[in-house]
């Protein structure tokens, strides 16, 4: 039988027959005014003791000059209940506009995002009919941060933000979930052999926290094969638990070995509010057609049910959910003779589940969230000394359309001091004075290192006065970034081929 998926709680478990739970509701775009009806119409058919209120977030914001993409009557909603269901959106492309689903992850604290895979062999076509693995994707931070800026002509820059309480959070909150739903491993996956600063301070953090939990079993991965096994072999993993970017791409990834990423829900958890949705985008190229499959957004409301104690219902309605995909009734998505005996749209498809309320399948495993609905999980970052912080150098950006580094560094020689002497130059990360290969191609954007000779500190007042000099010079400075100790440690990463 496949483990139990049921998310854990982060909020006050509810009486059984307590007065229905206020949520708030987005009916989303593309295929979401679709899919959202079919699922409440599913949710209120079982019994489900929810009060939705309906909020419009999306598409019809942006076009009404809100470039947020979401009113303040939707925020107050969201607020007063604590609880998003939410259909896709459609973020503009092109256009400046901030993903609005990662803005309410943010602004909302949600910190984790839950995405089970669990295969339907052989009803759903996969290679992989042992696959039942749950990622964990810090939710928060990396590269979705969105500080991006174009510095030069030529070259754009992204920041990959990693703070020691995010990363502590999320993977406590790994360590925390597997043991609430009867895991046993939990595998960490970053680029730490590259990134070994941001990437290597989450994969400490897991060597360190993952000392606290023996009964679990804990491996690490370099991501690109990471993700190459779990393509290839998911059997082999559990709970995975990874950086922002990385848990995006996986989880798409196992959604789309599992069988579909039409099945494939999600739950964005913080300790005062979640969201739920689906893995998939908004699909405009099929909206209106009333082919979508609702299965991923009902898969993500049962979900839900589990977090606000209405497990009792989830367990009937994906039984019942489990009974359609068996008795072969099934959306164009996942067509797959000769176990399809009727290709459905999504109206037929949720009147098929709701047809179905109260049975079991019988050769699908069915859930019993009773055994194993899993306990609350609430995790906080430890409180930890601070670091005695020394600066020792500083790192200057430049745009020079010039291609030769030796040029540029007979024109910093008038700023070199003794503090700050230069200690190298790269172009896009690699060394490229002294001693550069002539074969490295440049682009108009450099970074020059001036440190101080043995880490030692120097005062803010030299790093000043050097940038007056290289101000002076003629040089167009774009960013700065100081470089400092942090118990004697080096805070930075020494360039490629230094």
């Amino acid at each position: 039988m496949p483990k139990s998926t049921a998310q854990p709680e982060v909020m006050p478990e509810k009486p059984a027959h307590a007065q229905p739970v206020p949520i708030t509701v987005t009916y989303g775009d593309g295929i979401g005014p679709e899919i959202m009806p079919a699922v409440l119409r599913i949710l209120d058919a079982a019994g489900a003791r929810i009060a939705p209120e309906i909020v419009e977030v999306g598409e019809k914001a942006y076009n009404s000059g809100i470039t947020s993409g979401i009113p303040e009557s939707a925020w107050e909603s969201i607020r007063r209940t604590r609880i998003l269901l939410k259909a896709p959106f459609l973020t503009p492309q092109g256009s400046g506009h901030k993903s609005l689903t990662v803005t309410m992850r943010k602004t909302l604290g949600m910190f984790a995002n839950v995405r089970p895979s669990v295969t339907y062999h052989p009803y759903v076509q996969t290679n992989h009919p042992a696959m039942d693995l749950v990622i964990i994707r810090e939710n928060e931070e990396d590269l979705y941060a969105g500080i991006e800026h174009r510095q030069t002509d030529e070259v754009y820059q992204c920041l990959k933000l990693i703070s020691i309480p995010g990363s502590e959070k999320i993977i406590r909150y790994a360590f925390e979930y597997a043991r609430a739903n009867g895991r046993k491993k939990v595998t960490c996956m970053t680029k730490d052999n590259i990134m070994k600063i941001t990437d290597g301070t989450f994969s400490r953090l897991f060597r360190e926290i993952g000392a606290e939990y023996p009964d679990i079993q804990q491996e690490h991965m370099i991501i690109d094969i990471g993700a190459a096994r779990l393509a290839e072999r998911p059997e082999h993993f559990d709970v995975v638990v990874t950086l922002n970017l990385y848990g995006d791409i996986l989880s798409d990834i196992a959604a789309e070995v599992s069988g579909s990423v039409g099945l494939a829900g999600s739950a964005n958890i913080g300790q005062a509010f979640a969201m739920f949705e689906a893995v998939h985008g908004s699909a405009p190229d099929i909206a209106g057609m009333g082919i979508a499959n609702p299965s991923g957004l009902l898969l993500a409301a049962l979900q839900m049910l589990v977090h606000i104690g209405q497990a009792d219902i989830a367990e009937t309605i994906q039984n019942a959910w489990l009974c359609a995909i068996e008795d072969g009734i099934h959306t164009g998505d996942i067509f797959n003779e000769p176990y399809t005996r009727k290709r459905v749209g999504t109206d037929e498809f949720a009147q098929a589940v709701i047809d179905r309320l109260g049975s079991r399948p019988k050769q699908l495993p069915a859930v019993d969230f009773s055994k194993n609905q899993g306990k609350p999980v609430s995790v906080q970052s430890t409180e930890r000394p601070r670091a005695h912080k020394e600066l020792v150098g500083v790192d200057v950006f430049l745009h020079w359309p010039n291609r030769e580094p030796e040029v540029l560094a007979d024109l910093l020689r008038p700023a070199v001091s003794a503090h700050l002497p230069l200690n190298m130059i790269t172009n896009r990360g690699i060394k490229v004075f002294p001693d550069g290969n002539p074969a490295t191609f440049c682009t108009d954007h450099w970074r020059c290192r001036f440190k101080s000779a043995q880490l030692k500190p120097v005062a803010y007042a030299n790093v000043l006065e050097l940038l007056h000099q290289i101000h002076e010079s003629g040089l167009d400075i774009i960013k700065t970034e100081n470089l400092y100790t942090f118990d004697g440690e080096a805070g930075f990463s020494l360039g490629q081929g230094e």
